[in-house]
């Protein structure tokens, strides 16, 4: 069902300062900040030969990843995003075996214009899980 590691996702206490960090001193290659109001955060891309880092901070006051860099003031991983070739299969896969979908459990469009599913870090020794349709 998994495809390839679309990107792994750094919460950032402050996105300008982060992509600095990756653009001058690591030399990567970092995208335009994208603002995604449905799901709170801003984003920007690194570039790799294999994968993708999105770094993101919080956008607005009801930010998902506000609590999260409460616990973290510095940032940290915050989630895996995995490709999957049918997101609707893969959901209902996922909820047949007991696994929990956040939200109210339907895609919704991400960063890359493609559906995505965020699934409960509980029920995958607490790492959050994205889905993205492929």
């Amino acid at each position: 069902m998994l495809g390839r590691v679309n990107h792994l996702a750094i919460a950032v206490p402050d996105l300008a300062a982060a992509t600095a960090v990756y653009r001058d001193t690591l030399g990567a290659a970092v995208s335009q900040p994208l603002a995604l109001p449905e799901h709170g955060v801003t984003v920007v891309f690194v570039e790799l030969p294999n994968t993708k880092i999105e770094l993101m901070e919080p956008l607005g006051e009801t930010s998902a990843i506000s609590a999260f860099l409460e616990k973290n003031p510095s940032g940290g991983m915050h989630h895996v995003c995995y490709e999957v070739e049918d997101i609707v299969a893969a959901r209902d896969r996922l909820v047949g075996s007991g696994a929990r979908v956040l939200g109210a459990g339907e895609a919704k469009i991400g960063a890359h214009g493609k559906p995505v599913l965020f699934l409960h870090p509980k029920d995958f020794f607490g790492t959050l899980i994205e889905l993205e349709q492929i």
